[in-house]
């Protein structure tokens, strides 16, 4: 069974994003994967982290993609965190560059899921 977490919560600060969960995880105990999925069915993309037996799944839900986009625009780091504990998300600028850029048009990631990505991260008018 995948072990999920949910990182639907962020903010923005002058040199990084920081991305919340509602629970408590050890984040010391993971290591960054430097690699990203998508769930289209979720509407979300997916940071890979692990620890000695499995894959811990970050998902990135459409509720922060604006403060995503705008990370990626300023080149801000990407860092998960519950209650004291931090994990920078490694490779997340060149994952996400990548994904949307494979995404831009695919219909093989679902219509809806293609017109919010296009809609958020490719949009001539983000500032």
């Amino acid at each position: 069974m995948r072990t999920k977490i949910m990182l639907n919560q962020s903010e923005v600060l002058e040199n990084s994003l920081e991305l919340y969960c509602d629970q408590p995880i050890a984040f010391s105990q993971l290591r960054p994967a430097g690699r990203m999925l998508v769930d289209s069915d979720e509407c979300s993309f997916v940071y890979l982290t692990e620890d000695d037996k499995e894959y811990i799944y970050l998902y990135l839900p459409t509720e922060i993609w604006h403060d995503l986009q705008q990370a990626l625009k300023h080149h801000k780091n990407v860092v998960a965190v519950s209650r004291n504990e931090r994990l920078e998300l490694l490779d997340f600028h060149e994952e996400m560059d990548y994904l949307i850029s494979n995404i831009e048009g695919n219909s093989n990631y679902g219509e809806e899921f293609v017109a919010k990505v296009e809609a958020i991260f490719l949009a001539k008018t983000n500032e």
